[in-house]
């Protein structure tokens, strides 16, 4: 999938794009809101970011994870290359090497809280001028959809595009969210 990136400074247009897409094919996990102001988002009902995904937490604690686990080779390297684990055995270094994964992992994620997603930081000066950042995932085959829609909204800034979210896992959300709604 392919996401597509429009700027716009009014939310109540956005509540309307998102209805038009949804009439059109275009399902509610496909289309998410990115905007600081939060309470305007949720009141419109619009599909925002979820805040882990604001933050670039998950790419941080890859980088955390590999550094981690560079940290417990190193560890269970020294343990067998010393000698010490013909004395006190292999345990407290397979323990350490943990240790050291988790908490370079954990790290790693504490970086990232602190950071906008790598995805995002383009579009940080908009946002902190009160602009509100439309993001529409969509294949190949429905671009159509997406260019007759927003063809109707001139206020709508293409501001351009990007890899999305798998398509199986809008595919997921999508079941997930069907089953919700048969649920009593």
């Amino acid at each position: 999938m392919k996401r597509y990136y429009f700027l716009t400074d009014n939310l109540d247009k956005l509540s309307t794009v998102e209805q038009d897409l949804a009439s059109n094919g275009i399902s509610k996990p496909q289309i998410h809101v990115l905007s600081r102001d939060d309470s305007g988002v949720h009141k419109r009902k619009l599909n925002d970011v979820e805040a882990v995904l604001r933050k670039d937490v998950v790419q941080a604690m890859e980088r955390g994870a590999l550094i981690g686990l560079a940290a417990a080779a190193l560890v269970l390297a020294v343990g067998h290359y010393s000698g010490a684990t013909t004395s006190v055995g292999w345990m407290p270094f397979v323990f350490l090497s943990i240790v050291m994964l988790g908490f370079f992992t954990w790290e790693g994620g504490l970086f990232g809280i602190q950071e906008p997603h790598h995805d995002f930081k383009r579009f940080e000066q908009a946002l902190a001028a009160g602009r509100h950042l439309l993001l529409i995932d969509i294949e190949e085959k429905d671009h159509n959809i997406l260019s007759s829609v927003t063809a109707y909204y001139p206020e709508l800034e293409f501001s351009g595009t990007g890899n999305g979210s798998p398509g199986w896992f809008i595919g997921l959300q999508n079941k997930w969210r069907n089953f919700v709604e048969v649920m009593p």
